[in-house]
C-alpha cells in the first residue's frame, strides 16, 4: 500500500501519488509495483516499457480507464473493485475521468505536470 502524508491526507507527488475527489470522497491513487503488475496482466503487456508505450498513445477506452483508476485506487490503499470504480464519478464527467487518468499516468511514468490527455 502506498504511504501518503497521514497528518494531512495529501498525496505525495514524489511517490507518484495523486489526490482526487471521486464520488464525493477524497482519495489517494498510486500505481505501485503491484498495481503495475496487475495492469501488465490486464493489458497483456510483456513489460513496463510496453505498458507505458500503450498508455502514451492517448487512445484509451472507457474500460482501460476503469482498469487504470481501479489499480491506482487499490495502490493508494483503497479496497475497491473494478465494478465499483465503473459506477463512480468525478467532477467534469468523462473529461474529468480522462484528466485524472492522465494525471495518474504522468505521476507514474513521468511527463507534463498536468499529464497527457488520454
Amino acid at each position: 500500500m502506498a504511504q501518503h502524508n497521514v497528518a494531512t491526507g495529501r498525496a505525495n507527488r514524489h511517490r507518484g501519488e495523486v489526490e482526487a475527489v471521486i464520488s464525493g470522497e477524497r482519495r489517494i491513487l498510486c500505481l505501485t509495483l503491484g498495481s503495475l503488475a496487475e495492469l501488465e496482466t490486464a493489458f497483456a503487456a510483456d513489460n513496463l516499457m510496453e505498458l507505458a508505450a500503450r498508455f502514451s498513445t492517448g487512445r484509451l477506452k472507457a474500460e482501460d480507464m476503469i482498469r487504470i483508476l481501479s489499480a491506482g485506487l487499490r495502490g493508494g490503499g483503497n479496497l475497491i473493485s473494478d465494478e465499483d470504480v465503473a459506477d463512480m464519478s468525478v467532477d467534469g464527467g468523462i473529461a474529468g475521468l480522462a484528466r485524472l487518468t492522465g494525471e495518474l499516468l504522468a505521476a507514474t511514468f513521468g511527463g507534463a505536470e498536468d499529464g497527457p490527455n488520454p
